[in-house]
């Protein structure tokens, strides 16, 4: 052995320069393992810190929900009309063009009076005649009563001059009766306004010669309006008469009282009208749509959602992501629920979700089931 050693002296360098190439590798070996387990420990950390934050919303259960429901109907004016003469005749004047306000009172169609005219002056005439005659057979009258005392004068003639008297007086009736037709018949040749309201429409026009009731001009009244709304038979009985509901007219809400409720139901709509009051100061046209708003109650059991929270799955059936604490993470758990109505921003769902549940309310796309989040304000 010795001699092997002292005829090879290289082989001692060698072994010592082997062991000192282990200890090098095993010394990189442990840098490069306490490089990863410090780069795996950097990553986990910054994977904590970049957790997706998330808004959650509480599912309330509850037994029942209200539904709004809308009521279609129309504007009404109070009173309108349309307007005819008494008496036949020529349209001489109509000073109004339609949709001109008038106030009650207003002559807004005349007739030709020159033929009416004319019969009150021959009658006035007939009437005068008839004063003087009458003045006339009285006076006789009265001397020949004195004359009858002393015997100048026979009974029959007396009677005469006395009857004619009477016939004269009734003379003077008729005739004045006579004239006073021909004032009334002036008077009904202006047709006049009966209350305050617009000239709607025109039936005939100046020139026209028109019979007794032909329809002249529509007037409608502007300042006691109604509204006049179908409601289902059903629904009619639990309106109060005299309280205040909410109408829609024109996209603003207003609030009219409730003047009556019809007795009959529509034999085609299946429903009834219930007419409100306009409260002055609205601009509303006749014909106008309005609608009333009621609440109805539904008696379906389950809760109100976000719209945001709502994820469709498949075949039509709708999800939502609820947050589950398992440990020191918040696991996101798929839920199914059914969409019972949908109002605004807002769904009523029921499923399987408990009261109480911690719903995702929106970003829910951006979400895997099971995937652990960060609650908004560390909920």
């Amino acid at each position: 052995m010795p001699e092997n050693l002292a005829s090879n002296p290289a082989r001692k360098p060698d072994r010592l320069s082997g062991a000192m190439g282990v200890a090098a590798a095993i010394l990189v070996v442990a840098g490069v393992t306490g490089l990863l387990y410090a780069r795996l420990g950097l990553t986990e950390t910054a994977l904590v810190k970049n957790l997706l934050t998330v808004e959650t919303v509480v599912f309330k259960l509850q037994d029942s929900y209200q539904r709004p429901v809308s009521n279609l109907g129309l504007i009404v004016a109070g009173r309108k009309a349309n307007l005819a003469f008494e008496i036949p005749g020529r349209i001489a004047s109509l000073p109004y063009r339609q949709g001109s306000p008038v106030q009650a009172g207003d002559i807004i169609a005349e007739l030709d009076d020159a033929t009416l005219l004319a019969r009150r002056k021959a009658t006035s005439a007939d009437l005068r005649q008839a004063q003087a005659e009458l003045e006339l057979a009285r006076l006789k009258a009265e001397r020949q009563k004195d004359l009858r005392a002393t015997g100048a004068v026979s009974k029959e003639a007396f009677d005469e001059t006395r009857l004619r008297a009477r016939a004269l007086q009734a003379r003077l009736e008729s005739v004045t009766a006579q004239l006073a037709g021909i004032d009334i018949d002036l008077q009904k040749s202006r047709l006049i306004a009966p209350y305050a309201g617009i000239i709607a429409d025109h039936y005939v026009h100046e020139g026209t010669v028109i019979s007794a009731g032909a329809p002249v001009v529509r007037v409608m009244e502007t300042t006691r309006q109604e509204a006049h709304i179908g409601v289902a038979a059903a629904r009619a009985g639990s309106l109060n008469i005299g309280a205040s509901y909410t109408l829609k007219l024109r996209g603003a809400r207003i609030e009219a009282p409730l003047l009556t409720v019809r007795p009959d139901v529509d034999p085609i709509t299946r429903s009834t009208t219930a007419v409100f009051a306009i409260p002055p100061g609205i601009t509303a046209l006749d014909g106008e749509p309005v609608t009333l708003e009621l609440q109805e109650n539904i008696p379906l059991a389950g809760g109100w959602l976000p719209i945001s929270a709502l994820l469709e799955g498949q075949r039509g059936v709708w999800t939502v992501l609820r947050v589950d604490l398992r440990g020191d993470q918040v696991i996101t758990v798929r839920e199914g629920v059914e969409v019972l109505d949908i109002q605004e921003d807002r769904a009523y769902v029921r499923g399987t979700l408990d009261g109480g549940s911690s719903i995702v309310a929106s970003g829910v796309h951006r979400i895997t089931p099971g995937t652990a989040v960060a609650l908004q304000g560390g909920d």
